[in-house]
């Protein structure tokens, strides 16, 4: 699938929840390769904040992030744009702000997923890249009992839970089965608030925007009616009856597990902040911004020590190019053909494998007594398996050859001995011109890069 942005840009405004100031943000198409940026547009230089989980620096009623050269510089209250955002699918966007959070608009992502609807979406050239799921993560708050499961799955979802000591809001449920659901089941979803809570985030400095218009206002223990009053003032919303106990808001519920849903909004904004789009099944359990944001920045820890995932290796599926295919298109032949087989190929990239076994000719002197396969012959395999790509691509692939012009950045990590299993992912870095194709190769050993190389390779028809 290819990476997307907007079509055209569009604006909204309104004021912030917690500073109350009047904001306006404007939602505009990036280049492929960019992801989430804010921009500050009302501080000196605009400078920029990259909307990722190491940057974020509160998580206190909201996601906050900070610029990574100046944590002073910071924007809040941003998960609600950002799951109207990632469940769209769009990767590259750049969001102007003139003012330090986004604004709260009804409190929950309806306005944002609509105004996205409507200026639609752009296909970009380049790969949208994920984040597989490919083996059970946790992450628990022992002081709140709240977890957070990912488990493998081909596709996203979530479940969520709520719990509450409350009279009111009581244990509560949500589920999201599809992204393309995320707009008629979660985005009209408002962000909610208990009247015992009211008055701590006041003395905090939080929540001067919030009303009764862009929150659910929970009552559910009764407190003195001078008491209620007070809050009642403090927010600048009518006075009710002390005694009455329930939703205070103007507008009823949406859904009868309105709370739930928005905590499963939050939950899909804070993992945004993954930077690419995830396959997997998240269980959520009392979530919050801070756990949350712990999961995507646990995740972010593993991406930025690897930046390419494994390729997916199923040895049941049928190949998509055995070793006959392979040696109609390639003239290597014993000892110097590299690769067994072909496990997946699309437009840009391919997935090849090399089943390494103490019989190669190579561990004879490459060493007798500690056999490992050289750095060469690994970056020669890359190189065989970009070949494929190439001539996947021509007519009459079998009356040309490729050949090396360059090789650049070439990194080994660790050892290849018998018994591994290498799998090859080769990319293009450019389009191919005049013959010549610029392409990025990874070999892994299960979840491990073992090498990494940049080449040039020119096709030339065979005489």
């Amino acid at each position: 699938m290819k990476q997307l942005t907007l079509k055209a840009e569009f604006s909204v405004s309104g004021k912030g929840l917690h500073t109350g100031v009047q904001v306006v943000a404007t939602f505009k198409p990036a280049p492929e390769n960019t992801g989430y940026i804010f921009k500050r547009i009302d501080l000196e230089g605009s400078p920029t904040i990259e909307a990722l989980a190491e940057n974020v620096v509160a998580s206190n009623r909201g996601t906050v992030l900070a610029c990574r050269t100046d944590k002073d510089i910071k924007i809040g209250t941003i998960e609600h744009a950002m799951a109207a955002l990632y469940a769209a699918g769009i990767d590259n966007c750049i969001i102007e702000v003139n003012g330090p959070e986004l604004p709260i608009l009804d409190g929950s992502a309806i306005e944002y997923s609509t105004k996205i609807e409507e200026v639609g979406l752009a296909k970009q050239n380049a790969d949208k890249e994920y984040y597989v799921v490919k083996q059970r993560i946790k992450v628990v708050d022992e002081n709140t009992g709240a977890a957070l499961i990912v488990l493998p799955d081909d596709d996203f979802s979530i479940d969520t839970m709520v719990e509450y000591n409350s009279s009111v809001l009581t244990n509560q449920f949500a589920s999201l089965t599809s992204l393309k659901s995320f707009k008629d089941e979660i985005a009209g979803s408002r962000t909610f608030v208990f009247v015992r809570e009211i008055m701590p985030l006041v003395q905090n400095n939080l929540i001067k925007g919030g009303d009764l218009d862009n929150a659910i206002v929970i009552y559910d223990v009764e407190m003195p009616q001078e008491e209620l009053d007070k809050i009642a003032d403090l927010v600048g919303v009518d006075h009710t009856k002390a005694n009455k106990l329930g939703y205070i808001n103007h507008k009823p519920l949406t859904y009868p597990n309105e709370p739930a849903r928005h905590k499963l909004l939050d939950v899909l904004g804070d993992l945004a902040l993954i930077g690419r789009p995830l396959k997997g099944r998240i269980i959520a359990t009392r979530p919050g911004h801070t756990i949350n944001t712990k999961l995507a920045n646990q995740i972010r820890k593993e991406l930025r020590y690897q930046n390419v995932q494994a390729p997916l290796y199923d040895p049941n599926k049928p190949a998509v190019m055995d070793i006959n295919k392979i040696r109609e298109l390639l003239p290597h032949r014993y000892p110097m053909q590299l690769v067994d087989k072909v496990i997946e190929i699309g437009e840009n990239y391919v997935v090849g494998v090399k089943n390494v076994t103490s019989n190669e000719p190579f561990f004879q002197g490459h060493f007798p007594q500690e056999p490992v396969m050289p750095g060469v012959l690994q970056i020669e395999a890359m190189a065989q398996v970009g070949g494929l790509l190439v001539l996947s691509g021509v007519d009459e692939p079998e009356r040309y050859s490729t050949y090396f012009m360059k090789i650049d950045n070439v990194k080994f990590r660790q050892k290849v001995v018998p018994g591994d299993t290498l799998i090859f992912h080769i990319s293009f870095m450019t389009p191919m011109r005049r013959g010549c194709a610029v392409m990025k190769g990874y070999a892994f050993v299960g979840e491990k890069i073992v090498s990494e190389v940049e080449f040039m390779a020119q096709i030339i028809k065979n005489k």
